[in-house]
């Protein structure tokens, strides 16, 4: 999501007649766009913050931003904490910037930008299809700093995919904190299934994922839109959190380990050789010995394709925070980190070593230390050796030589 953001302020400034600079030294505007997911990530961007500083003050006229998760509604704090900052952007809010550079460079920025589609996108290109979150699980920030649901309706999304195809993108990434629940509160009903037929009929794309989407909105016309439509790519990221009725219930998540269990089985029936992801955190709230075993047996029975595991961090201002005891040591919650990551590389490692010997389509996104890269349908990294042609962007066939949990090794066919 941050990913996109950064895209498309990006282009508003390019739109405006900036162009981009990797020097901080040189820059006339300096943009930093924060994850606060965990509590590190925060620390992170206050230090990176702490370190701009000297750059700012010794060059008064240069514009400096903060923009992401960690700007709320209110900045006061934030202003108090960071007085050298011009500008505080929520996300997805660009105006407090465009502003400053509007009256820096004497025009109006709302009748000189077009949409705000990146310039030079990659071959796969990040689409936000819904901004914020309705849902309040008790460990996150997210809805405190993104705001609530709100759908961007179809006819403007097909509009920006038919624009990054004619930018060279081959491949559609969806994303919503919650994208499944697109939708929801736009009028006439249309939920992420319509979305996907419409972005199906646009000329030029290959592929379409989404991501992340929340167990309770995973419908079954959404799965039979992934089995129909040949663009769509057999892949979801469902993430789990925790395998404990009790830990689930403390999240907030909405559902329990046997209504989660149903829902794989019921995507495994509907699309064939589907490979799912998943999310968890170790150590949350109270979690006892075997609740954590709860989540690893769930792990275990499942066989996800991918795994995100993270160590519970309380953030300020989540009901975690206000009501619950970080009760676990930091101690359990790395060895219970480990004990999953340990798992999930064997997991990975079987499910991949089944593809050794086949041929599979690769969309090409990369080239890197003397090899062609880029990912299967199924989300999978391979590498394969280079030709004299530039297959940048192509979708080639490729026999898969070697495999890793991480990552593949193959030929060209």
């Amino acid at each position: 999501m941050n990913t996109a953001d950064s895209e498309r302020l990006g282009s508003a400034l390019e739109q405006m007649g900036l162009k981009q600079t990797s020097s901080l030294k040189s820059a006339d505007i300096v943009v930093l766009n924060s994850c606060v997911v965990r509590q590190n990530a925060e620390d992170k961007v206050a230090g990176l913050l702490s370190s701009i500083k000297p750059v700012k003050l010794g060059d008064p006229s240069k514009i400096l931003a903060l923009m992401g998760c960690m700007v709320g509604p209110r900045t006061h704090e934030l202003e108090k904490r960071f007085p050298y900052v011009d500008a505080f952007m929520r996300p997805q809010e660009y105006q407090p910037l465009l502003d400053i550079v509007s009256s820096r460079l004497g025009i109006d920025w709302e009748g000189c930008l077009g949409p705000l589609v990146p310039s030079k996108p990659s071959v796969s290109a990040y689409m936000p299809v819904i901004h914020g979150c309705d849902l309040m699980c008790t460990f996150c920030i997210i809805p405190y700093r993104r705001g609530r649901q709100v759908s961007k309706p179809i006819p403007e999304l097909v509009l920006e995919a038919e624009l990054l195809v004619s930018r060279g993108v081959r491949e559609i990434v969806l994303l919503g904190q919650t994208v499944d629940a697109y939708g929801a509160d736009l009028p006439g009903g249309s939920d992420l299934a319509d979305l996907m037929y419409a972005l199906h009929a646009v000329s030029g794309i290959d592929r379409i994922r989404f991501l992340t989407s929340h167990p309770i909105f995973m419908s079954d016309r959404i799965l039979r839109a992934i089995r129909e439509l040949p663009k769509v790519c057999e892949q979801l990221n469902l993430p789990v959190q925790a395998g404990s009725d009790s830990v689930l219930e403390a999240m907030g998540r909405r559902y329990s380990r046997s209504q989660y269990l149903s829902l794989i089985d019921r995507v495994r029936l509907a699309i064939p050789g589907v490979a799912i992801s998943t999310d968890v955190i170790v150590g949350f709230c109270g979690e006892t010995d075997e609740q954590f075993q709860s989540t690893y047996d769930l792990l275990r029975e499942v066989e996800f394709d991918k795994v995100h595991v993270a160590a519970y961090s309380p953030r300020p201002g989540t009901i975690a925070w206000r009501r619950m005891e970080d009760s676990v040591t930091q101690l359990d919650k790395t060895e219970r980190l480990k004990r999953i990551e340990e798992l999930q590389e064997r997991v990975a490692g079987s499910i991949n070593s089944k593809l050794l010997g086949q041929e599979t389509e690769i969309l090409v996104d990369g080239y890197q230390k003397g090899k062609w890269r880029g990912r299967t349908r199924t989300e999978k990294l391979v590498f394969f050796a280079g030709t004299d042609s530039d297959l940048y962007g192509q979708l080639v066939r490729v026999r898969i030589t070697d495999t890793g949990p991480w990552s593949m090794q193959g030929v060209l066919v």
